[in-house]
This record gives structure tokens, sequence and C-alpha cells, in this order.
């Protein structure tokens, strides 16, 4: 190994050299909104692999999911070299072990490196990692930076952070904060900011005028060329009908009951909604998410809360289901004495339209249980189809789904906002008192 010299067979571009430089020199919070051509993700792979041999420890390159990092990184290849990432980065010689299952390479000096998802941030906690990158930050989970940033401050670890916008969502919430900031190194590089060592641009504005010529969004190019945060979430449902919410100070009103809206993940988390009337406006005031909870268990976290109950509204196939622990939900909810009613059967389309009705009735509390909620609204959006180059007519299953569902489980269920009728006709009402017509598939 005397004749391998770290990083291997690559050198840092003139734009990349701020970030090298400071990540050299200790530190431990970095953030590269770095246009899609500029090397960010190649940049904080090659450092890690630095610090492989530097400290021993664990770790990981975080994607929003791990099978983007499959694609992305474990078998993309470099198109100017023809060489894949991970051996560029990772020569052979390094390693002592590949595992290609669990996207794992284990170094003879002892650290390792892996991919992972922030899809399951969690389950990789026995393996406690000293570094990791957050590639695509702006699609990713927020909460898997709650989950790790306590690990990393107590073992004085690092974390990086390169992506492109994607809104104003959690991603330009990161970036506000970090810009300002004398524990963060925080940099916005669009085309304009790139070059080569001689002075040439790396992508030029004929380069950017070829994209759009072939049929890129402009919106899009917006965003991936010139980080652009203005440009919204594309595909995203929300964009518009969350800019008629209120966010503010909105608390529990104990003189008024509490409604709570359940979408149950068998697979996924189950997420709750909390809601309350007060004066014609509905607040939001809480909102509660986990995987494998248990029913009683759930039952016992909404009996602590100091909340006085009018309707738990309970996705309508609540009683066909089976918790995790293998009982009937019904008859666990009839042991613990759970009154609930079951969500009227809409299309998830036709879910979609109340929300966007609803919105401007709702205010949002500003705490960091409820902005869990936004955060998913904001990101909740339509499958990408990468051949056809379309978005598809159903929705991106990920993290964002589950307070997604719940929220849209309110706008249906609102128990002073819909009646059902015996044709099964469900009205919807908007704060303008305009009343929308929805057909429901089954009867409460």
């Amino acid at each position: 190994m005397s004749d391998i010299i770290l990083p291997y067979n690559w050198e840092a571009r003139l734009h990349q050299q701020n970030f090298m430089k400071y990540m050299w020199e200790g530190g431990k919070r970095a953030l590269l909104v770095w246009h899609r051509r500029a090397g960010k993700d190649n940049a904080a792979l090659n450092f890690t692999a630095v610090e492989t041999q530097r400290k021993v420890a664990n770790y990981w390159h975080m994607f929003p999911e791990q099978k983007q990092g499959r694609k992305a990184i474990w078998e993309g290849v470099d198109p100017h070299t023809g060489v894949k990432f991970i051996d560029q980065a990772f020569p052979k010689e390094m390693r002592a072990s590949k595992n290609d299952t669990d996207m794992l390479i284990r170094f003879k000096n002892g650290s390792t490196w892996q991919i992972v998802g922030s899809d399951t941030y969690d389950s990789n906690v026995g393996t406690t990692p000293y570094g990791v990158i957050f590639s695509e930050w702006s699609l990713a989970d927020p909460r898997a930076w709650d989950f790790i940033r306590p690990i990393l401050k107590e073992n004085d670890g690092w974390a990086i952070f390169p992506y492109t916008p994607r809104g104003k969502n959690h991603g330009f919430d990161l970036y506000e904060m970090a810009k300002d900031n004398k524990n963060w190194f925080c940099e916005l590089l669009t085309i304009e900011d790139t070059v080569r060592s001689d002075g040439s641009r790396i992508f030029t504005d004929e380069d950017y005028q070829d994209e759009l010529d072939e049929g890129m969004d402009p919106m899009l190019a917006r965003q991936e060329y010139y980080c652009s945060f203005d440009a919204g979430l594309l595909g995203a449902y929300y964009t518009d009908t969350l800019k008629r919410a209120k966010v503010g100070n909105y608390p529990w009103n104990p003189a008024k009951p509490v409604h709570t809206f359940w979408d149950i993940g068998l697979k996924d988390a189950t997420s709750i909604t909390f809601g309350q009337e007060n004066g014609g406006a509905i607040d939001i005031i809480d909102y509660e998410e986990q995987n494998n909870v248990p029913f009683n268990e759930w039952i016992g976290t909404i009996n602590d809360k100091p909340y006085n109950y009018g309707v738990h509204s309970m996705p309508h196939d609540f009683k066909r289901r089976d918790w995790k622990d293998g009982k009937s939900a019904d008859s666990t909810a009839q042991n613990f004495h759970f009154n609930y009613e079951l969500t009227p059967d809409l299309s998830r389309k036709q879910g979609i339209d109340a929300v966007k009705m609803i919105m401007p009735r709702v205010r949002f509390n500003n705490s960091p249980a409820v902005q869990r909620l936004l955060d998913g609204l904001a990101n909740y959006r339509r499958e990408w189809n990468p051949k056809l180059k379309v978005f598809m007519d159903r929705p991106q299953h990920d993290w964002a789904s589950n307070p997604a569902d719940s929220f849209r489980y309110f706008a249906i269920a609102w128990p002073e906002n819909y009646e059902m009728y015996m044709n099964r006709e469900i009205r919807v009402k908007a704060s303008n008192g305009k009343i929308k017509k929805f057909s429901a598939r089954g009867r409460r």
C-alpha cells in the first residue's frame, strides 16, 4: 500500500479546493449547493477515501433511498474515465472485503464505508458513524440529520451535504442556517462559478441552451445549473397550495376538542395529524410518526397527551387490518375502549383535491413536530419515470408519503367539514364557503 497515494487518480478542480482545504484542516460541517456538473459527490467521496485511512472509523454515504446509492455510486461509472466510482476512490489494494448486498467495504486498517438510505437511517444504529455524506439532501428524510447529529457531536465527527435545490423545503432551511454560520462551510456554485485551470467554463452558456433546446424543463434547468430555490420541487402536489397556508403560534386550545387522523403503516411508519377548530380556522397543533409501534402503545401515547379528544379517524380498511403484533386492530381498540370512526374511502386524487380545498382554512403550529408534517407535504410529489422522462400519475413512495397521507385523511374526514349521505356523497367546504362534492367508494 506504500505506492498508493490518496486521493487516488483524482485531483480537485479549482472550485473544489476551498471545500477540500476546509475539511483537511479539521472542518466538521460542509454544505455544497453546487450545480449538477460540479462534482460535489465526487469531491466528498474522495475526501472520505482519505479519511478512512487517517482515522479508523465507520463512514456512511447516505442517499434519500439506498437503491439510489447503488445506481449513483456503487455501480456508477465515471463517463470520462470508464472507471467505477468506488474503484477510483477506494483502490482494491486498500480493501479487506467488499459486500455487494450491503454495499459495504471493509478496509485493511479496520475502517468501513457503506452506502445507506435516509429512509432507513435508524437501521444501522449498531455501526456508529464518524463521517456521513448526505447526498441529495433536499430529497432526503430530514429526520435522518436529527437522528445522526447527536452521534457526530458525541464522537466529534463530520457531515457533508452535497445537493442541488428542490424548492424551499428543508434543503433551503439548512442553507439559510449554514450560510452565515461560522461553524459551517457553505457554498453555492452555479455554472458561472466553476472553471477549468485555464479559466474556461466547465459548463458553458451554449451547453445550457443545448439542454433547453433538447426539451429540458426551464424550471428544472434553473434548479440544476443555477441552484435556484425559487423553482419549487418539480412534480410536487402542494407547492402552490402551501403558499396559502399559515404557520405561526397556534398551540393547543384546551377549550376545544382535538381530532386525530391516522395513516397506519404496516411496513411504513404510522402517522397521526392532530387538529382542532378555532374560530372558523383549523389549527394543526401536533403530529406523531413512528415505525414499529404496536397499536396498544399508540393508544397509550395518545392518552398521555393532555388533549380532550373528539373524533379519532382511522383508515377505511382499519377493521380488516392486523397490527404488527398479529392482533386485530378493531379488537385492540375495543379492549382499550378506544372509540373511532372510519375515514370515507375516496380515491387518492380526490383526497389530494380535498387537501387543496381545505388548505386556506388551515393554520400550522410552529413546532418541530408539525414542521415534520409540513416538510412531508412540501416533498410529496409525483413519481418520475427516467426512461419516458415524464411524471407518472401516482406519488413517489418515500418518507414524505406518511405525513402526506395522514393529512390527506384529515382533509377528507374533518368532522365539521364534510357530510356523508346515503348515496355516498361527501361535501368538502373551503374557507370561502365553496362546496366541492366527492363520491366515496364505501360507507362509514
